[in-house]
């Protein structure tokens, strides 16, 4: 085999394998694009500078720039109502972020007011007699003794008493069921228990004075009478209170009463106690009417008090859970943005996205605001950085108001625009600086110069050494591109 042959067959085997070569890397990158196609599918063309304008197909802005292609992978994650952008994480991260979920919780409108402690009305009892008589040997001594029930108050002298008591010990000899009937029913009318009246016929004999009892286990609220003194029937001797559960009784105004039911939960504390301690107790009555002094309505409360530290005529701080909303969906106050067109959050897509949701708030609580709408639970929104996340969005509109624009406003086609129907009558081509105009780019040879009106022109601020006429008018001609008319 001579020097040329194998000179020719080195040449086609180092053609073939360059052919080999192009193909298999052309395949693979064929293959890639193909997947990268299928990995990220196109869903349309925006303008960069208006997000608004959208086309299927590439092409040019009404700015004159290329259309960019939106991704399914960067379209709405929220079921297209709002935009959404991705935000590097170390932009995150530098821009201090954070985020909190979305959960549930109890919340209650608190009312907080002033209130007085006062007995419980119902745990009150006042000692009568039901005859005339004088006071002998009074056991209560002084306002405020701790009496027991059954416990004896006083005796009392009063001879028509002891006269219904032999009355009853007469029916009791004669043995007439009639009149024993009748004399025992009258000495349950003068204040006799079953009991004494027992004791006075097993006795058979009538006793001077008669024992008064205590009702109840209580303090003595009130003592209205002393030793000797003369007692009659609607006389008050002694008031007796159980405080082991007392009222708290407060005056709320229109607004705030409507909110306030029986059995909310209320608590309590005393400002000016030396220690902070907290009653707890729930709203035992709301009163029908309203004061037209104060233009308020008086609600009572009621508080356990078994070991007597409330007491009567002490000034309390109570507050009043209202209008209770149990297991509402509750985000961070602080991550509601406010906008002229209602309130928004910031919420935290996966892989780095974020998007405003708009949403309806109920009642603020502690630094806690309940959402009626617009989120769910589990949710992540942002709680710090919000407005930060809106500047790195870098579109014109800022995130929340691009929102807005994608509700109810429809791109402008500048491409379908009619410049014939445009009236340039009015322009004032005096007061414009053509000294910036590029010529070279403009073509002369398209225009219609027979329809120019030149009369009005003032060429004088023209600096005809800086336009760049492109060759296409000669400076040093005499034709002025009137066309030679005059």
């Amino acid at each position: 085999m001579n020097r040329i042959q194998i000179v020719i067959i080195a040449l086609l085997a180092a053609a073939a394998g360059f052919g080999a070569a192009w193909f298999l890397a052309g395949s693979k990158g064929g293959d890639s694009g193909q997947a990268g196609q299928t990995e990220r599918e196109i869903l349309y063309w925006v303008a960069p500078m208006d997000p608004n304008y959208r086309r299927d197909e590439p092409g040019k802005s009404p700015m004159g720039m290329d259309l960019v292609p939106v991704y399914a992978d960067e379209a709405d994650q929220g079921g297209g109502q709002e935009p959404s952008i991705r935000i590097n994480p170390a932009v995150v991260n530098n821009i201090g972020v954070k985020l909190a979920p979305v959960e549930r919780r109890d919340m209650s409108r608190d009312i907080e007011a002033v209130g007085l402690v006062t007995p419980d009305d119902g745990r009150i009892s006042h000692v009568h007699v039901r005859t005339e008589g004088w006071i002998e040997n009074l056991h209560v001594e002084t306002q405020g003794d701790r009496v027991t029930a059954g416990e004896s108050l006083f005796e009392i002298y009063s001879p028509a008493l002891v006269s219904a008591q032999e009355e009853y010990l007469q029916a009791v000899r004669t043995g007439n069921q009639s009149l024993l009937r009748a004399a025992r029913i009258r000495l349950h009318a003068l204040g006799m228990s079953d009991g004494q009246v027992d004791a006075l016929r097993q006795r058979g004999s009538s006793t001077r004075l008669f024992t008064v009892q205590a009702p109840r286990d209580g303090y003595v609220m009130e003592l209205n009478v002393r030793q000797g003194m003369y007692v009659q029937p609607g006389d008050t001797i002694i008031s007796i209170v159980d405080l082991s559960r007392v009222w708290v009784e407060v005056d709320l105004f229109e607004g705030q009463i409507a909110w306030v039911e029986t059995g909310q939960a209320a608590s309590m504390t005393l400002p000016f106690s030396a220690t902070d301690r907290e009653w707890t107790g729930e709203v035992d009555y709301v009163y029908p009417t309203m004061r037209a002094e104060t233009r308020t309505g008086r609600v009572r409360l009621a508080f356990d008090n078994p070991d007597l530290a409330l007491k009567p005529n002490m000034y309390a701080s109570v507050a009043i859970a209202a209008d209770p909303h149990r297991d509402a969906l509750a985000v961070p106050t602080q991550s509601i943005i406010r906008t002229g067109n209602g309130k928004r959050v910031i919420l935290a897509l996966p892989e780095g996205r974020f998007r405003p949701a708009q949403v309806v708030t109920g009642l603020e609580v502690d630094g806690m605001t309940e959402i009626i709408d617009g989120l769910n639970e589990g949710e992540r929104i942002v709680v710090s950085g919000q407005f930060l996340i809106d500047s790195e969005a870098s579109v014109d509109a800022s995130l929340l108001r691009m929102a807005d624009e994608a509700d109810g406003v429809e791109a402008v086609d500048h491409g379908a625009m009619e410049h014939d129907a445009m009236d340039h009558g009015e322009m004032n081509h005096g007061d414009m600086d053509h000294a910036e105009m590029n010529h070279g780019e403009m073509n002369h040879g398209e225009m219609d110069h027979g329809q120019m009106d030149h009369t009005e022109m003032d060429h004088s601020p023209m600096d005809q050494e800086a336009m760049d006429q492109g060759g296409n008018v000669d400076p040093q001609s005499d034709d002025d591109g009137s066309g030679g008319r005059p």
